[in-house]
């Protein structure tokens, strides 16, 4: 079944899914579409997805699927990077959850302001400030649970890693420094070097 990719190439949560797609082999086309000029909010686009934002999965039969972990945790089904197991499986959720409430709203967002010049104004010293804390205490958790195993989530790596390896990757272009959490350095170097690895910038084909 054919699948589009609606998507910005800068986004983290776009990457994510490309990520998966590529370390799963799967064929797709993308859609390049872009949350900063308006496009992803114009009548066209919010008549496949209302909520108009990015990414989004969209079949040849009509189906589409927005949010970028549900996204990976469907196209994983099945595949060796999404557990059987209940413990293990609900281990998976739990990163994926915790990287939507307390990860990328901080490190993601802090990066959003850093890099796009549109959104300057949004960047008071007390929000970049506060964005930092949240963010640093995030990189503590993952840090404390990388400190003795190779992957987030038991067993092996997950969808848990692509997702999180996202933005964490990109956190220095948000002003993060990465140097007092050695675990998640280690771990970066572990997920980038896994088969099938491919970099932010990369498009299928």
């Amino acid at each position: 079944m054919a699948v589009k990719l609606y998507q910005q190439q800068d986004s983290g949560n776009c990457y994510k899914v490309r990520l998966v797609l590529a370390h799963l082999g799967e064929d797709f086309e993308i859609v390049d579409i872009n949350a900063n000029d308006g496009s992803t909010r114009t009548a066209e686009y919010r008549a496949i997805n209302p909520n108009g934002k990015v990414p989004l999965l969209a079949f040849d039969d009509g189906r589409t699927l927005a949010e970028s972990n549900a996204i990976a945790l469907y196209l994983a089904h099945g595949s060796r990077f999404l557990p059987d197991d209940p413990w293990r499986l609900a281990k998976v959720h739990e990163w994926l959850f915790f990287e939507q409430y307390s990860h990328e709203p901080a490190i993601a967002v802090r990066r959003s302001l850093a890099i796009y010049p549109e959104r300057a104004a949004q960047a008071t010293r007390e929000r970049m400030d506060r964005l930092l804390a949240a963010g640093n205490q995030a990189l503590e958790v993952m840090a404390a649970t990388l400190a003795d195993r190779d992957w987030l989530a038991p067993g092996g790596p997950t969808v848990a890693d692509f997702c999180l390896y996202a933005y964490t990757h990109m956190a220095g272009e948000g002003g993060f420094d990465l140097n007092p959490f050695p675990p998640v350095e280690r771990w970066l170097e572990r997920v980038s070097s896994l088969p099938g690895h491919v970099e932010l910038d990369w498009r299928p084909g």
